[in-house]
């Protein structure tokens, strides 16, 4: 085989149309893109997403509802079930809780949520609590103490 020999497959290559060169070429004046206007102008068309000047889609949308918060604040979760295995009057910390087993990641802050039942009395130091949560743990006799600065 030589290089001469290498030439693409009779009928695989199909020739450009060639525009505007005249009515009997079948594309002549217009080039098939219409009368006037953006789109029938050399140079293509604008680029995608553009709206002919307005606010375009993609910078519309995170002002409309329903759209996640961008700089969400992450806690480590934990229900008040988990903690009813601890002893009484236990001073329960996101540290405390790592060194002992019942939480194995730090994914932030410690917040206590309410599943569950508690019959021990706990000293808890949280960034939060939730509603029920906090009845619970004072319900069984125990003190909840709201840490960090987001305090409410």
């Amino acid at each position: 085989m030589r290089l001469k020999d290498a030439v693409p497959k009779k009928g695989s290559q199909k020739r450009g149309l060639r525009l505007g060169r005249g009515i009997s070429a079948g594309q002549g004046a217009s080039c098939g893109k219409g009368m006037r206007g953006q789109k029938s102008r050399s140079g293509g068309s604008t680029r995608p997403g553009f709206e002919g000047g307005q606010n375009p889609l993609y910078r519309r949308l995170p002002k409309l509802k329903g759209f996640p918060i961008v700089n969400r604040k992450k806690y480590t979760i934990i229900n008040v079930s988990k903690l009813a295995s601890l002893p009484a009057n236990t001073e329960v910390t996101l540290a405390s809780l790592m060194e002992v087993g019942i939480i194995t990641s730090d994914d932030g802050p410690l917040k206590i949520l309410g599943n569950g039942d508690l019959n021990v009395a706990l000293k808890v130091h949280a960034a939060g609590f939730t509603a029920s949560a906090r009845s619970k743990i004072e319900a069984a006799g125990g003190s909840c103490e709201q840490i960090g600065s987001d305090k409410k």
